[in-house]
């Protein structure tokens, strides 16, 4: 079983996923607004779903620690950059902004360091305005690379009790055998997350 460390290759997986659509959380989240605001894509890749925040005419600041992610965002041709702001960052250095309106994380936060997510979820959660949106994805107990010590995993429990403060709006609990786009063989047990902040 492989099992994820901090050392992945990046470039691999960002080439694996080009031109991938955005995620189901994203349209979601995006759906259950009257008006476009600020959002933030927390681990956000290549930019799958920044150009799609874009698109709707919200203004974005995307957040990665890897900085071919940012480049490689920076380089898209359907880009519109007029209202996007980037920041190269890790997890535990992270200080966001208050007054956002839609924190998008998606398949990023379980890849923060588990000593430092309570306090970057708390950042989370303060960052929202109220009514502000998070979305995204988290790891749940029977994943298989939560037998690593880098990553969050958390049981139906924990996650209702990580969203106690929020109105959850999608709750969808994914679990089954397969692959990585890398081609690694794994277990998913996956949680796609919409919670508006009350």
């Amino acid at each position: 079983m492989n099992i994820p460390t901090l050392k992945r290759d990046w470039k691999a997986y960002y080439n694996a996923v080009a031109n991938r659509p955005p995620r189901k959380t994203i349209l979601t989240a995006l759906a259950a607004f009257k008006q476009p605001g600020f959002a933030i894509d927390l681990g956000c890749g290549d930019g799958r779903d920044t150009v799609e925040i874009l698109r709707q005419n919200w203004k974005v600041l995307a957040i990665d620690k890897e900085p071919d992610a940012i480049a490689r965002l920076l380089s898209r041709s359907n880009l519109n950059t007029w209202q996007l702001t980037t920041q190269i960052i890790s997890f535990e250095q992270l200080q966001l902004p208050k007054s956002v309106n839609l924190i998008n994380a998606s398949f990023s936060l379980p890849f923060c360091p588990p000593e430092a997510f309570p306090t970057l979820w708390n950042q989370i959660f303060n960052s929202l305005v109220t009514g502000g949106r998070f979305c995204g994805h988290l790891f749940g107990e029977r994943d298989s690379w939560g037998n690593s010590e880098l990553i969050n995993n958390f049981t139906r429990s924990q996650l209702e009790t990580l969203l106690k403060p929020y109105a959850i709006e999608l709750l969808e609990e994914e679990e089954h055998p397969g692959q990585t786009p890398l081609g690694e063989d794994r277990y998913w047990h996956i949680f796609h997350i919409v919670a508006r902040k009350q």
